[in-house]
């Protein structure tokens, strides 16, 4: 370093460029005219020292600024900081929350040692200038709130002079300025398959399943579902009616007639269908075992469906999401065969005596009120730990920091659990005898109930969820797990 250079203090720059200033500096220029100030105070700022964000990032949270994460880390990393000085073109490149301004400034000033200057903004020393500072980011904290009313203003104007703003439907991409968008040609030939795919009699479910096998993603990335396929098949859009904020207008984007050809119609099939659908709902024809029975594989529950034609095949249960065009393969069982399944098990219980089970204190007992303070202040912690966790990967908390408060924590969550452990220990009915007699005896009555043909189907839902939480069916090796409990 030269003589020169040597005698200046060291310094440090962050600058990120707001997307909705007009106004605003490039990070060449914030960068060109921060160093020209640093230099006339005295200052001199390494590259290493340049923190500039990237494009596109939010001013709006601290958290979602990784230069500013690490230049935050930096300056705690050694006492005293690296830097004694942090430059920024405005006060609100900083912070535009006075919240997180105050919060991050105060780290800078008073644990670090580090001023901040805002290069176009000068204030004077002292008392003074610190209330000009705060009266600048109250007005910064304003101007970012209002701008969300102005741009919804400015958005709702455009849409009323039929300009395109929304997210482009699937097959279509935006050219900017409100300007129609364009047809994407390879997603556009998804959309025309699933529109010409129900138009030839597949219902929205087989749809989705044979896009998830060839490959394809929505508009997001994911995988299709039946309500993906359901909102693309009554997309408006694809017919020439733009649709924003409730503002519709006719469109001059370019449209496929294979979509158009085939539109009303599948519109007149939905509507049917969500009549018969409506109807069927309507008639609560669900069966005792409703919502017991969950899948093996994505652990959702099997949906009850009865049969139209009970000659052919019989009611089954399947996994909702399989129905939805989700899961990858199907895990349904016969109703049938999930009732002789229930019955044997209790009566296999019932012979042996032997059970594995799981005690759920009833909520009426007085213990509960201190069990449920508990189990929030052990929620509490959890949230301490993470919080703690964050602030040291984001380099707030140095490591030694990280680690006490890491000690501190956990030593009150072992206080706790043992507190919890000795609650429920007291209540648990085996410490005090006879709660595997109790459970068995209720499953003597249940049986009883599920094996009388005339008792009707709400009385048997009611019975059987008094001692099985759930039943697991993996159809791969048709077998069945039973999680009894006991309350």
């Amino acid at each position: 370093m030269s003589e020169k250079l040597s005698t200046l203090e060291i310094g440090a720059a962050y600058v990120r460029v707001s997307t909705d200033d007009q106004t605003e500096l490039s990070p060449d220029a914030q960068i060109r005219v921060i160093k020209d100030a640093a230099q006339a105070d005295g200052y001199y700022i390494p590259e290493d020292f340049v923190f500039i964000e990237r494009r596109g990032i939010s001013g709006r949270k601290a958290e979602n600024r990784p230069e500013f994460q690490r230049m935050i880390s930096i300056a705690k990393a050694e006492h005293p900081a690296p830097f004694k000085r942090l430059y920024v073109w405005k006060f609100s490149r900083f912070a535009r929350n006075q919240e997180e301004s105050t919060f991050y400034k105060g780290i800078l000033r008073k644990k670090c040692g580090v001023e901040i200057k805002s290069v176009s903004e000068p204030i004077a020393e002292g008392m003074f200038g610190r209330l000009i500072e705060t009266i600048i980011e109250w007005f910064d904290e304003y101007y970012s709130i209002n701008l969300s009313g102005e741009v919804l203003r400015g958005m709702t104007e455009k849409a009323l002079r039929n300009g395109y703003q929304a997210a482009p439907s699937m097959g279509y991409q935006a050219v900017g300025n409100g300007r129609p968008f364009v047809v994407d040609p390879d997603r556009m030939k998804i959309v025309e398959l699933i529109h010409t795919s129900y138009h030839k009699g597949q219902d929205m479910t087989s749809i989705a399943r044979e896009l998830n096998r060839l490959g394809y993603l929505t508009q997001r990335g994911k995988a299709f579902e039946r309500r993906t396929i359901f909102r693309i098949l009554t997309n408006q859009f694809y017919v020439g009616t733009v649709m924003w904020n409730n503002i519709s207008f006719k469109g001059a984007h370019q449209l496929s007639p294979a979509i158009v050809e085939v539109f009303d119609d599948n519109q007149e099939r939905i509507k049917k269908e969500y009549q018969i659908r409506s109807r069927r709902e309507a008639s609560a024809c669900r069966h005792w075992l409703s919502g017991v029975l969950r899948c093996s594989v994505c652990n959702s529950t099997l949906a009850y469906n009865r049969s139209n034609n009970q000659k052919k095949r019989g009611d089954i249960f399947q996994c909702w999401k399989y129905l939805k065009g989700v899961h990858p393969g199907s895990n349904s069982v016969s109703v049938k065969k999930a009732e002789q399944a229930v019955i044997q098990s209790l009566r296999e219980v019932l012979t042996t005596g032997e059970i594995d089970y799981e005690y759920i204190p009833d909520p009426g007992e007085e213990s509960i009120n201190q069990e449920a303070l508990l189990k929030e202040a052990l929620e509490r912690v959890a949230v301490k730990e993470r919080r703690i966790r964050d602030a040291y990967e984001n380099g707030i908390d140095t490591i030694e920091e990280y680690r006490e408060n890491k000690k501190r924590l956990q030593t009150e969550r072992n206080q706790l659990t043992e507190e919890l452990e000795g609650l429920q220990s007291l209540s648990a009915p085996d410490s005090q005898g006879g709660g595997k007699a109790r459970l068995l005896e209720r499953i003597q009555t249940i049986y009883q109930t599920l094996s009388d043909p005339d008792v009707d189907f709400e009385t048997k839902g009611a019975a059987i969820r008094r001692v099985i939480k759930y039943i697991v069916y993996d159809r791969s090796t048709k077998t069945f797990r039973f999680y009894y409990y006991l309350s």
